[in-house]
């Protein structure tokens, strides 16, 4: 079956208000799918893959998906974190 979490490249902006938004991620297969639409923020854990993240509720396609921002350890340097998904 695999790992559960799938590590994902997402294309990111910070608002002028200092918030992550997600605007697009590339799946493990190449596809790129854009968000339409983020729902909500919050930190939640990842229930299914483990770990603890900021979980981001978003729209891509007309449907509703989770995905996770799991902050780096370190606050030094430019590696603020990854973002993953959850594998069904």
């Amino acid at each position: 079956m695999g790992d559960l979490k799938v590590y994902v490249e997402v294309v990111a902006a910070f608002n002028p208000e200092g918030e992550l938004r997600p605007i697009s991620l590339t799946w493990e297969d190449g596809k790129r799918y854009n968000i339409d639409r983020v729902l909500e923020v919050r930190p939640a854990a990842a229930r299914k893959a483990g770990g603890q993240g900021d979980r981001y509720t978003v729209h891509i396609r007309g449907q509703e998906k989770y995905i996770f921002f799991e902050r780096s350890a370190s606050i030094r340097g430019n590696n603020l974190g990854r973002w993953f998904v959850e594998r069904r």
